[in-house]
């Protein structure tokens, strides 16, 4: 009987010996991740053509508005209408930005590497969808910063100017982020639902623009009721109904909020909460069917 001819080769391999990390590094991962994938960092030239358009902008809206204010001595716009007439870029923005979180994921098939992992369904959705709430909320409140930074080194009042502007500063930012959470949870469930990113992509411009001309036809109908709660009809004007209940005179003229919204301002406010809440449930509820496959 012949002797065995095998032989076993040490080619290196050995055992990990280092640091196991755990829940919250893999979501801090990809919440990373995805921040830069919004931005374009880490991809293509060509996919930071888009995003870094829009940032400069909205950055040159920010620095022309700062600069008629020190020429003129008057404030012409707030941090809060900002972040208003800036809205219809966000929506490409979002557009743009939420299919390349989540459709080219599902269509390239990773999501079960992803799941194979000790990663709860949930932490995928909710990682994706804080990323995307926060390059928006940095879209529209880094440009409010240089409006601050402008207004606060040519106060005339000194420190107290200073203070004042701080204090015009922070509602500006808080209304940056409702804006932020609104149009994020809205574009990333629709994108969620297609792997092709121009389908998704689409579908979320469609959901902010197609809703605008219901809101028209309602503000125009002989009840005083209906053109009160007309801005529910739409993402973004139910988002700018909060801002008038909740900030009154740093977003519209004086009486302004009574005429457009009456008192229904709480009804707003529940509705946006409300939507919010709805459309990360279905977030969650959609990757939890996309894991069971």
């Amino acid at each position: 009987m012949s002797e065995p001819t095998g032989v076993i080769h040490d080619i290196g391999y050995q055992r990990y010996t280092g640091p196991r990390l755990g829940r919250r590094h893999v979501f801090g991962a990809l919440y990373l991740h995805g921040l830069r994938t919004v931005f374009g960092f880490g991809r293509s030239a060509k996919a930071k053509i888009f995003p870094w358009l829009v940032v400069a902008i909205v950055t040159v809206v920010a620095a022309g508005v700062t600069a008629v204010r020190t020429q003129i001595g008057e404030v012409v716009m707030t941090y809060a209408q900002f972040a208003d007439a800036m809205s219809w870029l966000v929506i490409f923005f979002v557009a743009v930005a939420a299919p390349e979180l989540v459709s080219r994921d599902l269509r390239s098939g990773v999501l079960p590497l992803y799941f194979s992992r000790p990663l709860p369904r949930g932490d995928y959705a909710l990682a994706k969808l804080l990323a995307l709430v926060s390059a928006l909320w940095l879209l529209l409140g880094g440009p409010q910063l240089v409006m601050f930074l402008g207004a606060a080194f040519t106060t005339g009042n000194g420190m107290r100017g200073v203070w004042d502007e701080l204090l015009d500063l922070l509602p500006g930012l808080l209304y940056a982020g409702l804006w932020a959470a609104v149009f994020a949870s809205i574009g990333l469930l629709v994108a969620s639902i297609t792997g092709k990113r121009a389908f998704a992509a689409g579908g979320i411009v469609a959901v902010f623009l197609m809703t605008t001309p219901i809101v028209g036809t309602l503000s125009i109908m002989p009840s005083r009721t209906v053109n009160e709660l007309a801005l529910l009809a739409s993402p973004s004007t139910l988002v700018q109904g909060v801002g008038m209940f909740t900030l009154g005179d740093l977003l519209v003229p004086a009486g302004e909020a009574d005429r457009m919204i009456g008192d229904f301002g709480p009804v707003y406010i529940l509705a946006a909460v409300l939507l919010v809440a709805g459309c990360v449930a279905l977030l969650l509820l959609r990757y939890r069917k996309v894991a069971a496959r």
